[in-house]
């Protein structure tokens, strides 16, 4: 069998994402996304209608958990932070982890239908201006 027909090894995607990971902490660690001027990108979904978008806070909210600022984390995009550990569950499980008492959420979490509903449902009430709702948008 000639190499290149050979099939890319299940954890391969799970290293990469990880690599990413590491050099995203690295930055997050080093650039200060709070800090006008900084070079990191401002959201463009804000930028152009004004409006939070489910990822709005997600740079700031990564900083404050490298730094282990939880508050500040929350703060910024609380989805973001309940999201991450779910977020890293699934990945596992792709990678071929597979953790028996786990598999009713991984289910659960598997169907595209949660997240699409979940996103959509977190970018409406963000952008209500009532309080508890104002809670939900970044600082």
């Amino acid at each position: 069998m000639h190499w290149r027909n050979r099939p890319l090894p299940r954890w391969l995607p799970l290293a990469a994402l990880s690599a990413a990971g590491a050099v995203a902490a690295l930055v997050l660690r080093r650039v200060d996304p709070n800090v006008p001027g900084n070079p990191l990108p401002a959201c463009p979904f804000y930028t152009l209608t004004g409006l939070y978008c489910p990822g709005c806070g997600s740079t700031r909210c990564l900083h404050a958990l490298v730094h282990l600022d939880l508050a500040h984390a929350l703060a910024t995009n609380p989805l973001l932070v309940v999201a991450l550990p779910l977020l890293a569950v699934m990945a596992l499980n792709a990678a071929g982890l597979r953790m028996r008492p786990l598999a009713p959420l991984l289910k659960i979490l598997a169907d595209p239908r949660l997240w699409l509903w979940l996103l959509l449902g977190y970018a409406v009430l963000r952008n209500l201006p009532w309080y508890p709702f104002t809670l939900l948008a970044p600082p």
